[in-house]
């Protein structure tokens, strides 16, 4: 039986292991923090549960398609809600509109706002069908190791049918001349950490997922989900190392050997696959001489995807303007994205806040459970701000729309880049590793295979295929498939 180390029991890594110990392999996954999931962690203050992240779930099928491919039932392990009217859009002068997978809402919200969005909607739903359907059956199974991956006649086409050189920003003004609307679907630019006036119109598919096959939530929090996939991998045999670091992966020849934690323990290992932040964790574990096509200047000198400033708030109230997910918009879209990617904070920035007690009063039963997210900058020594100081004009912003979250507020718990960047082992506190932001990047992110190990694969949102947790659950359901081809 071969043995398989995996470094992070984020949703890569807890994919990959599902995969792996139910085709007979010998499975350790060591995770440095107390619990499984990566990002999607619970935190639970008094009555209240929050999931750090993520808030919006979509594409069910590839987490059940996990259990399913091993043989489980996954309502066994936990139940999918589904929420139809899922975003109120709010943007500075108090225009809304609701987002909706019932197309006749959908159809009336546009009318009221923009006719000629109303007029182009069909035309839009259709053209981000094509860019899914064309995404998930070329590039979301597939590994790729270099440009000459892409090069082969189909694949090359399907290429150069996903509208890569056009923006996202002006692929949505074919379809939307509000401003709002404009705003809340270019939104989607940042479920991959990127600016819609860089990234490529390609990802505008993720509107496919939310406007079309729907936004779900996990009875009892998202993180239901990740400790679903941890009992699912116990049941089939993988062993988890929980509290513990990996300090090294030993190299020789060419080939990961073994995996050392710092207590000491060493564990010989036939592959390896590290879930995490890629531009941290590969430079952490092995040494430079063992990685030329990745070393530390390359690293260094990457553009990192967007960070978070997260506030925590759970009220002694529930607010009837709340419904599950709201984005509150700055009145100037285009100045905060340049402000983020020149590495400033934003000082009137878009608000998104998740209540998911709204949808599940079970998570916290006493008042809202607001998790309140605003884009951030990555870190740099240019770019700090205090805590008090971002937390007052984000309270202040929301309290200008009729949010008086000081009145009611119970507990809190702020998380920032420098705290996302030491709990996950993220590249400047970035939350998907690179940017999308180049042509370069959106295509061609860093391979699912090490360059310079044989049998060293990584998996996460900083890999292929990107990120967001349907994608992360891909990465590592690729590597371990990659795996288990190699050895047939």
């Amino acid at each position: 039986m071969k043995t398989i180390a995996i470094i992070g029991a984020g949703l890569g890594g807890l994919s990959a292991s599902i995969k792996l110990a139910s085709n007979g392999y010998n499975v350790h996954v060591f995770e440095k923090n107390s619990h499984t999931g990566g990002k999607m962690m619970p935190v639970n203050i008094g009555s209240y549960h929050f999931d750090f992240g993520p808030n919006t779930m979509t594409m069910p099928e590839v987490f059940d398609g996990v259990f399913e491919e091993a043989g489980l039932n996954p309502r066994d392990f936990f139940e999918w809600t589904r929420i139809d009217h899922h975003t109120r859009n709010i943007d500075y002068n108090g225009e809304s509109f609701m987002m909706s997978t019932n197309q006749e809402d959908m159809m009336n919200e546009l009318k009221k706002l923009d006719p000629f969005a109303a007029d182009h909607y069909p035309a839009y739903l259709r053209e981000i069908e094509r860019l899914y359907l064309l995404s998930k059956n070329s590039f979301f199974p597939r590994m790729f190791t270099s440009i000459g991956d892409y090069l082969s006649p189909g694949l090359f086409n399907a290429v150069l049918r996903v509208r890569p050189l056009e923006k996202m920003n002006h692929f949505h003004e074919r379809f939307f001349k509000h401003p709002l609307l404009l705003k809340a679907f270019n939104r989607y630019s940042t479920y991959i950490g990127s600016s819609p006036y860089l990234s490529s119109a390609t990802f505008a598919m993720i509107g496919y997922l939310e406007m079309v096959q729907g936004v779900y939530y996990v009875k009892g929090g998202n993180t239901r989900l990740a400790e679903g996939m941890e009992l699912a991998a116990k049941q089939l045999g993988v062993h988890f190392h929980l509290n513990t670091q990996v300090k090294q992966v030993h190299i020789d020849e060419k080939r990961a050997k073994k995996v050392e934690t710092v207590d000491g323990f060493g564990l010989p290992v036939d592959n390896v696959v590290i879930n995490g932040d890629l531009l941290d964790a590969y430079p952490a574990l092995v040494e430079e001489k063992h990685r030329p096509s990745m070393r530390n200047k390359k690293i260094e000198a990457s553009s990192p995807s967007i960070s978070a400033f997260v506030i925590m708030a759970g009220l002694s109230t529930r607010l009837k303007e709340l419904c599950h997910h709201q984005v509150y918009f700055s009145k100037d879209y285009t100045k905060e994205f340049e402000t983020l990617f020149e590495g400033q904070w934003a000082l009137d920035p878009t608000i998104y806040i998740s209540n998911s007690s709204y949808t599940d009063p079970s998570v916290s039963p006493d008042g809202d459970n607001l998790f309140i997210l605003v884009n951030a900058p990555p870190i740099s020594a240019e770019n700090s701000i205090s805590e008090d100081e971002y937390k007052t004009i984000i309270y202040n912003k929301l309290e200008a729309h009729g949010l008086p979250i000081r009145e009611y507020l119970v507990e809190e718990k702020v998380i920032g880049p420098n705290e996302i960047k030491q709990r996950f082992h993220a590249f400047r506190g970035a939350l998907y590793g690179i940017s999308s932001n180049s042509l370069k990047n959106s295509f061609l992110r860093p391979s699912n295979q090490s360059k310079d190990i044989a049998n060293l694969y990584f998996a996460g949102g900083s890999t292929h295929p990107g990120g967001g947790s349907p994608m992360v659950v891909i990465s590592g359901k690729n590597v371990a498939e990659k795996i288990i081809e190699r050895d047939a």
